[in-house]
């Protein structure tokens, strides 16, 4: 086999790509997990010496692997908060790859980065003058923008971070609902797990300002050094939305960064049923919104938004390096004109977004959500996060109509948490446990879990652009069937396997 791979047209392979993954989502493969063993034997090679060519690739790509991927594209898939990208976003991730394999440099795709950031601040209703940057998702947009919070917080007490290191005493404020990711974050950011204060939450999982107040009060006496506080727009279990308007008037008072994760919930400020709960979010210093979540872009881009982008440069610079040949330019579209000199999209890196994180090799990603808000518009958006949030309440309606389900928490956006129940079991969360797991077996109806108030709930989130009303009667439909079953099996040993002293 020669050595060189195959760097021609690509048409003739992507016709026979698209087919393959066409026939994937039908869903009619059925789910990979059954087929591990197959698979798996079939996969394990030793390193291959001599190659096959693309077209066997491509052939074992479409008959071995593709119909072993994922249940996530799948209509009934509801759990965690990751979807099937649509197709507006799968090609423009691919026409990326292809013709601008790096976001340096002065191309269209660049400008792109720039723009499509400007359009989700208008989109989410930011203020102007928020730039940002993307990622690889909300774990690393929560990292850089809480990296700007301990820059400026440090900064003031006169310690440059970004290039002296991290003194002691820097604390964060979360509640036990916020995502994990910030307690790694505090880790990366030199400050240790430990430095996350967990402030109370009410019985909807929302930040309670008074304890809040209570928290950074404590703090400041101590002598130590209030980072930021960490508020939500919709929480990973249950979609709650902290009382930012309140929790703003805070942050001003005792000048700490307030930074607003709507890693999965920011959309839904589109819905004007609910947009009354963002009231405050123009308060932030800094915003980070997912877009490979409910905007239906492929996995792998996360958005930080931010009032002072320059903190996020001293916070993250790499500092002058001669192996980085040309310069730097600015966002201004003049800058890069042939007058100005530059004349091919290599006499300037362009906007320096590598100092504004942690990646200096990137994608383009703001291609991806270009595609996605020039295909539907921000009115298409906004019906979809209309229609999943409509389906959360929908089930929630069904839920309370049922004697043998109860609804856990009322939603607030689109995810709904409820259990099955029935009279006599005193094991509820090992029973919904069980039934979780035939859900997933089963195949159609796939949520997560989530604890609320001590109690396993099934939480489903509706987010795929797939998931229509269809799922959520089938979801109501599994859920009684296979508790019904589970609880007739269990009775019919004589002892039941899910009574006991808890509740």
């Amino acid at each position: 086999m020669s050595d060189q791979a195959e760097c021609g047209a690509l048409s003739p392979a992507l016709a026979q790509l698209g087919e393959y993954l066409d026939r994937f989502s039908t869903g009619l493969h059925g789910d990979a997990g059954l087929r591990r063993r197959h698979w798996q034997k079939v996969l394990q090679r030793p390193l291959p010496v001599d190659g096959i060519g693309l077209d066997k690739v491509l052939w074992e790509l479409g008959e071995q692997v593709i119909p072993n991927g994922s249940a996530i594209p799948l209509p009934g898939f509801t759990s965690f908060i990751t979807t099937g990208a649509t197709n507006a976003g799968v090609l423009a991730a691919l026409a990326a790859m292809v013709a601008a394999p790096q976001r340096i440099g002065l191309t269209a795709f660049q400008e792109l980065e720039e723009l499509s950031l400007d359009w989700l601040v208008a989109l989410f209703r930011l203020p102007a003058e928020m730039k940002g940057i993307y990622s690889s998702g909300g774990s690393t947009a929560n990292l850089l923008a809480l990296g700007a919070a301990r820059q400026q917080a440090f900064e003031r007490r006169g310690h440059d971070c970004g290039r002296d290191g991290v003194p002691a005493g820097g604390r964060l404020f979360a509640t036990a609902a916020s995502h994990r990711t910030i307690h790694r974050a505090a880790a990366v950011l030199g400050l240790g797990r430990e430095a996350v204060i967990t402030v109370d939450c009410d019985a909807q999982g929302r930040m309670c300002p008074r304890a809040l107040a209570r928290q950074i009060e404590g703090v400041v006496s101590a002598g130590l050094v209030p980072v930021a506080v960490v508020a939500n727009a919709g929480t990973t279990a249950t979609g709650a939305i902290d009382p930012l308007a309140e929790i703003a008037v805070l942050t001003s008072r005792f000048n700490i960064w307030l930074h607003v994760d709507g890693a999965y919930g920011l959309p839904g400020i589109l819905d004007e049923r609910v947009r009354p709960r963002y009231a405050g979010i123009e308060q932030a210093d800094s915003v980070v919104v997912d877009p490979h979540k409910w905007l239906g872009a492929p996995v792998g881009i996360g958005a930080t938004l931010v009032k002072n982008r320059g903190l996020l440069q001293r916070a993250f610079t790499q500092g002058a390096a001669d192996y980085l040949e040309g310069s730097f330019c600015g966002a201004d579209a003049e800058e890069a004109s042939p007058s100005s000199g530059f004349v091919h999209s290599l006499d300037s890196l362009g906007i320096p977004y590598s100092d504004f994180g942690v990646e200096l090799s990137a994608p383009p990603r703001g291609v991806v959500v270009w595609a996605l808000l020039r295909e539907i518009g921000a009115q298409g958006l906004a019906q979809r996060i209309r229609r999943h949030n409509d389906m959360a309440r929908g089930l929630a309606e069904r839920v309370q109509a049922h004697p043998r389900l109860q609804l856990l928490q009322a939603p607030t956006l689109s995810i709904c948490c409820f259990r099955y129940q029935v009279a006599g079991c005193t094991d509820l969360n090992r029973l919904n446990r069980q039934l979780h797991r035939r859900l997933i077996q089963d195949g159609r109806s796939l949520p997560s879990t989530a604890v609320v108030g001590g109690k396993l709930a099934l939480r489903p989130c509706f987010i795929g652009a797939r998931t229509d009303w269809a799922q959520v009667d089938d979801l109501v439909q599994d859920v009684i069937r296979i508790g019904d079953e589970l609880w007739a099996h269990s009775n019919s040993r004589g002892t039941s396997t899910y009574v006991n002293s808890r509740r």
